[in-house]
């Protein structure tokens, strides 16, 4: 029996088709994947059925009858609730009373009751959730746990999970499949967003498939192949191999000695980091979420303080003395002579202004270097339109704020003008967090360019598989501290996973926490 039918769904932005006539079944107590290109309708497709939008064609069927979502709370009177890929948390509160929040406005709270319903959820399920702890205390993963004991806790039979895996470590993953498992077994109907080929094997039941926004088909997991799905997300064959090509002429572009940080509530998030980066290769960056990654590489752009004693010297490719970078502003480096480029985390945070269109984010980079009040846009315009036909980025046109544009095609611009700035050194934090797998090797493949043109990259990633396949050397971190760097072409996953979890000692190889 099918839990979910959708029904001949249509959704419409301005312009853009972001659904069109879709029409698919979920059966009761499956796991199936929704699969898809970034922009190909599957967030917007589950928002409809979250209540968040609301068709503009089409109906929706639960339980074989038609039912009209208009908000969050329709939806949760079906039975049917939402975890999005940014958790809806506030963070001042504790677990027990996120929980709690909008229901029965005025009524007391019973901190026994509920702490008694969470641990009944918990040990059905198989969770760990403390309902004392403060949100801004709790790791990606204890988070993201609350938010799938909130929407249980809530009733939901039909539950959906957008990019669930996009910040967890392997470890953290297996115990969310666990725990999906244990809800499949209960009866619950689990559809989870994903762009990680293997997991989409791994947990699910079926597959269906969306391209842009039109629903293609939906395949027995049994009975599929990563290739099999991505020639159906794409709708032409991908080759899945990641190029390595060999370090020819590797040349010293930067050395960096002693660095150590303390963020902005006084916790050191790096302790004594040191390595040499060179020109020509790919030099990975491994380590649990918060471990000092986003720290790292904003300390190389000036964006973080440094401590005392830290050094970080450029080698530029045509001197011969290196320059001292520590300490100093994104702009007195690259008044420096510093050809350094930066795809931060934060993409629209730090990367891109979100209410500027794509012409007026390629001018940022220059920005300061101007004539006068005006600022020529002839070639930051040509830029954009040369990064959105080379690079596919869907967007109703190089003037639209690119807030509006999806994920992956925000990365695409994002990518596109840090590379087209020729740097010696490219920096990238999770350049591939949350897109398609087309998209991600579009980006492989450009950091392989860079590779071959003598760039140095330094790759911040969350999926191990892809460093192994990328990187020429991978830097572990844990706990702030490098634990290591190893040979991407002699080290194998199992390695790396142990010495993000645990300190090694480099004379005995054993390893503590």
């Amino acid at each position: 029996m099918a839990a979910i039918t959708f029904e001949h769904i249509s959704k419409r932005f301005g312009s853009v088709n972001a659904n069109s006539d879709v029409s698919f079944s979920v059966n009761k107590g499956e796991i199936l994947a929704l699969l898809g290109e970034n922009g190909s309708g599957k967030t917007t497709l589950m928002n409809m059925l979250s209540g968040i939008y609301y068709p503009d064609e089409g109906r929706i069927l639960v339980d074989d009858k038609p039912v009209s979502i208009r908000g969050p709370r329709d939806a949760y009177a079906l039975g049917i609730g939402m975890v999005h890929q940014h958790f809806k948390l506030v963070d001042v509160f504790t677990a027990a009373e996120n929980l709690v929040i909008g229901l029965d406005p005025g009524k007391k709270l019973d901190r026994k009751a509920i702490a008694s319903d969470i641990k009944e959820i918990c040990d059905k399920y198989s969770f760990e959730v403390d309902p004392d702890k403060k949100v801004y205390d709790m790791s990606v993963s204890e988070k993201q746990t609350l938010e799938i004991v909130k929407v249980l806790y809530r009733g939901a039979g039909i539950l959906i999970l957008d990019e669930p895996t996009a910040v967890l470590t392997p470890q953290e993953t297996d115990r969310l499949f666990t725990v999906l498992r244990n809800m499949k077994k209960d009866g619950k109907t689990v559809i989870i967003i994903t762009h990680k080929l293997h997991e989409v094997l791994s947990i699910s039941d079926r597959v269906a498939i969306l391209r842009k926004g039109e629903y293609i088909d939906t395949v027995e997991t049994a009975e599929a192949s990563e290739s099999l799905l991505t020639e159906l997300m794409v709708g032409k064959k991908v080759d899945l191999e990641i190029e390595r090509p060999e370090c020819k002429d590797k040349k010293l572009r930067m050395e960096v000695k002693n660095l150590s940080c303390i963020n902005s509530e006084g916790v050191k998030v790096l302790k004594d980091i040191s390595f040499d980066l060179y020109g020509g290769e790919i030099l990975g960056i491994a380590g649990i979420s918060g471990n000092g990654q986003k720290e790292l590489l904003e300390a190389i752009a000036g964006l973080a303080k440094t401590e005392d004693g830290a050094s970080i010297k450029y080698h530029a490719p045509d001197k011969e003395a290196a320059v001292e970078m520590k300490g100093m502003t994104p702009r007195q480096i690259r008044d420096l002579g510093v050809h350094l480029s930066f795809v931060p985390e934060d993409r629209l945070g730090m990367g891109l202004v979100g209410n500027m269109g794509m012409t007026d984010n390629m001018m940022l980079k220059d920005y300061g270097r101007g004539r006068g009040v005006f600022t020529a846009k002839k070639a930051p315009r040509d830029l954009a339109e040369k990064i959105k036909d080379e690079l596919e980025v869907v967007t109703p046109g190089i003037s639209t704020p690119v807030r509006r544009l999806s994920g992956g095609n925000v990365q695409k611009v994002l990518v596109g003008r840090e590379i087209a700035a020729s740097p010696t050194v490219l920096m990238t934090a999770y350049a591939v967090r949350g897109l398609d797998i087309n998209t991600s090797y579009t980006i492989y493949h450009l950091l392989n360019e860079q590779k071959k043109k003598g760039v140095a990259v330094i790759y911040v990633g969350e999926d191990l598989d892809v460093l192994l396949a990328l990187c020429d050397r991978i830097l572990v971190l844990c706990g702030g501290q490098a634990n290591g760097i190893l040979d991407g072409r002699t080290t194998d996953k199992q390695e790396v996973g142990r010495r993000m979890s645990v300190i090694v000692n480099e004379k005995d190889g054993d390893g503590h926490e």
